[in-house]
């Protein structure tokens, strides 16, 4: 089984969809990996996770439906993304996962207040497990009415790429996380003009 700290996934993104996007870019997605994101950005409470986890040994075949949902949604938010960021068109049929989790999952929006403010929330009618899609779903019909104008960018790191939603005052963010990508960059510089300054 994989653990919490191995699995979790860096929510840095500002948006729900992008963050969902950003989940390990291999082709393989995990029932406990999908369940992880779930608790990471509050989807479910831990009881709740504690109780969707069996359901690997108890309900392989709901587990597997909504997994192969999950994963063709995530491949097709990162291409939609990936367009997004280059300012292209994309064909319809991109977006069609994102309507197909929006058919099947009913819901309405209500109000929370958590840690001192108030957001509003959609909560899914509870029939299959489609409904745990519900939020990201959502998350992503919101970004994709914003069109190609829409501030989805890539971290600037190489070796990270991870999407982001570039909400600063100046629409110049570069990192995914100024304190991993943008501090690596920062130290890679430092030592770069520190070494060429030492050279005879």
């Amino acid at each position: 089984m994989v653990t919490q700290s191995a699995s979790k996934s860096p929510l840095v993104a500002g948006r729900l969809a992008l963050d969902f996007a950003n989940i390990a870019s291999t082709d393989h997605f995990s029932w406990d990996q999908f369940v992880t994101f779930l608790v990471d950005a509050r989807l479910v409470s831990q009881e709740r996770a504690a109780r969707l986890r069996p359901f690997l040994a108890t309900e392989p075949r709901a587990v597997d439906a909504v997994l192969l949902r999950a994963l063709r949604l995530r491949e097709s938010l990162r291409a939609i993304f990936a367009s997004i960021v280059d300012k292209e068109p994309f064909p319809s049929s991109w977006a069609e996962p994102v309507n197909e989790i929006l058919r099947i999952t009913e819901g309405h929006d209500e109000l929370v207040f958590r840690e001192g403010a108030w957001s509003l929330e959609f909560v899914a009618r509870e029939g299959g497990l489609e409904w745990l899609l519900a939020a990201v779903a959502r998350s992503a019909a919101d970004l994709l009415v914003e069109g190609l104008g829409s501030p989805i960018r890539r971290c600037a790191n190489p070796a990270c790429r991870l999407f982001f939603y570039d909400n600063s005052r100046t629409h110049r963010r570069r990192w995914c996380s100024m304190a991993t990508c943008g501090n690596r960059h920062k130290v890679a510089s430092f030592l770069r003009r520190h070494s060429s300054r030492r050279r005879p």
